[in-house]
């Protein structure tokens, strides 16, 4: 790593990709903190390599890197396999790009299949999310002028009343607009809602959550810690967050009901730390892992990827802004919410990225 000309590849250390730079002899001169985490081998044992050696069907990446010593294309992508010490091969999708006029002839950009294909799915995830946020906006400022004006003329029109059987109706036109402003109150939180950022504690959000359910369902329910001790604290809005896990565990013990009855209703809240993840096109070298696990009935399959969509709810009166909201919350922190879910097992995964 002593190369005078690895300065000039910094910026690659950001990336969630795998990068490898080789030169004529397809020795790897350079690799990024991403190839390291591919390969599972460290940098220096890396640049001792041949870069053919570290795939199954080296040749065709041979082929390919003769071809960019020559210049013949700009750019080339093609699948490879990878061994791995005691893991099943994997399939990565490479890109071999030509370099012009460096001292190397090529460079290497390597994804595993399904990362990329999860990182696709987030990044669909995300505009989904921003749509959703404009439309609910826009629709929520559209309601709200004329639920005043409605309501205000049912209070006019229930003055002028003398018959206590007739300012019956107006006091149903009257709640129902109070309804529906509470509605579009909600809608447009994340939005009016000013964020205080400042040192949070992620045990410390649990344990608030945690005392907030159980005063709920004093029995029957067990919430069971699962708290990796040694993660920092981060900068953002902890009454936020509080609100992102408080929703997901309340829609967890809500799920739980028949459980609870029965007096064997679990919720695990689990803090890991986990390396180089990539949040919103973004690589992030940290980021906390908070699991969210229930032994309930699960969401149902028609639900699974609505679930963050507003006014969606497998809940029989529930408003389906919970976890829209959530969702809003945590990328307003960089992060992302994800679910897994089977009957018994539930899994919401809160990623928010650390210092």
């Amino acid at each position: 790593m002593d190369d005078p000309f690895i300065g000039a590849f910094a910026a690659f250390e950001l990336l969630s990709s795998a990068i490898l730079v080789v030169d004529g002899e397809r020795r790897i001169r350079y690799a990024n903190a991403a190839a390291e985490d591919l390969f599972e081998v460290s940098v220096r044992q890396l640049m001792s390599l041949h870069v053919c050696d570290l795939f199954r069907d080296g040749e065709q990446l041979r082929m390919s890197l003769e071809e960019a010593k020559s210049q013949v294309f700009a750019d080339k992508r093609q699948i490879l396999e990878i061994d791995r010490l005691g893991r099943e091969p994997t399939q990565v999708s490479a890109t071999v790009v030509t370099l012009h006029g460096q001292p190397w002839p090529a460079l290497i950009e390597l994804q595993e299949i399904e990362q990329q294909l999860k990182v696709e799915r987030e990044e669909r995830l995300l505009e989904q999310a921003q749509a959703n946020r404009e439309l609910l906006r826009n629709l929520a400022h559209e309601v709200k002028n004329p639920l005043g004006g409605l309501r205000g003329a049912a209070q006019l029109l229930e003055a002028e009343l003398g018959d206590p059987a007739l300012t019956e109706y107006t006091q149903v036109i009257i709640q129902e607009a109070d309804r529906l402003q509470t509605l579009v109150d909600r809608l447009l939180v994340p939005h009016r809602a000013p964020r205080i950022v400042g040192d949070v504690n992620i045990h410390e959000v649990c344990e608030r959550v945690r005392a907030l359910v159980l005063a709920e369902y004093p029995s029957g329910l067990t919430i069971v810690r699962d708290y990796d001790a040694a993660i920092p604290e981060f900068r953002g809005d902890k009454s936020q967050l509080i609100q992102v896990v408080l929703n997901i565990v309340r829609n967890a013990a809500e799920a739980l009901a028949p459980r609870i009855a029965a007096g064997d209703a679990e919720i695990t809240l689990r803090t890991r730390v986990v390396r180089q993840v990539t949040l919103a096109k973004q690589r992030f070298r940290l980021a906390l892992e908070l699991h969210v696990l229930d032994n309930g009935p699960g969401v149902p399959p028609e639900l699974l990827d609505r679930i963050f969509h507003p006014l969606v709810s497998g809940r029989a009166g529930g408003s389906g802004l919970g976890l829209t909201l959530a969702q809003t919350f945590v990328q307003q922190h960089e992060g992302i919410i994800e679910c897994d879910s089977k009957p018994g097992a539930t899994d919401f995964r809160i990623l928010l990225p650390l210092p």
